[in-house]
């Protein structure tokens, strides 16, 4: 990765960038990088590695006052965020903008469409004609969008802001892009431990939980007279009645069995 960004440093548009200005942005990209490569997914929880992404990024893309991370499904037009963090109230708000209100913007683009978007007035940018305006009034006016791919997938996108006007040139979107692929590798495996450790928690649930509903689907056999799958039939129908658990609903018909139970041995 070192000699790839020393490689892709010497290759950078310098424009009106001075040598040293250039080296001192590589430097900052592979500060960022190093950071991105001692993060311990399982230590922080994806929340908090989202946001640590977001604060690395702000240091490695040159003119970024502020920068989140969204991890997005691109299949789902309506409801595309699965988790988001940002490094600054600010592109907290923006994302609000962006995903709740309107579902339009750099971020959605940028995910879509598989490539850097980037504006240098938003207030009159016309890929965005609510966004664009909106943002612009918050004092906003500059934003590069970078996908986070994995082979072919789009797996979210980190979203740079600056206050400022034509902040993000193509110097800065290149650096951007070279940050955006650990990152990509970073936020992946955070989300398939965290994904792993929801379904551990699940099953722990699931197994805490069994014997009760077993002892409910025993208690209504015993009742009525029915077959198990009819007794559980019946138990999840409650559930769905009363809309609370199932466990929360047989843990009901246990506890009123066991209280039957005792005032029959105990009639005052």
């Amino acid at each position: 990765m070192t000699e790839f960004i020393e490689d892709a440093a010497g290759g950078l548009p310098l424009g009106s960038l001075s040598a040293r200005q250039a080296s001192a942005d590589v430097a900052d990209l592979r500060a960022g990088i190093d950071d991105l490569a001692g993060l311990v997914a399982g230590t922080l929880g994806l929340p908090k590695l989202l946001t640590e992404v977001s604060t690395f990024a702000v240091r490695a893309i040159p003119g970024a006052d502020g920068a989140g991370v969204t991890l997005l499904r691109v299949d789902r037009v309506d409801n595309m965020v699965e988790a988001l963090a940002a490094s600054a109230p600010f592109v907290a708000e923006i994302d609000e903008i962006q995903y709740v209100t309107l579902k339009e913007g750099p971020c959605i683009t940028a995910a879509l469409e598989r490539r850097t978007v980037r504006s240098g007035s938003l207030g009159g940018e016309k890929m965005w004609p609510r966004f664009g305006p909106r943002v612009g009034r918050l004092g906003v006016h500059s934003a590069l969008s970078l996908p986070l791919l994995l082979s072919d997938e789009v797996i979210g996108a980190i979203n740079v802001y600056a206050h400022g006007k034509d902040v993000f040139d193509e110097h800065a979107a290149e650096l951007g892009e070279l940050f955006a692929k650990p990152a990509a590798v970073a936020v992946h495996n955070a989300q398939i431990l965290a994904h792993a450790l929801a379904l551990t928690a699940q099953l722990q649930t699931a197994l805490s939980t069994r014997p009760v509903i077993d002892q409910a689907i025993g208690l209504i056999r015993g009742r009525s007279g029915r077959s198990a799958e009819e007794a559980f039939t019946q138990l999840r129908a409650i559930s769905q009645a009363e809309h609370r658990k199932l466990a929360e609903v047989a843990q009901r018909i246990v506890d009123e069995a066991v209280g039957r139970a005792r005032a029959r041995r105990n009639p005052t």
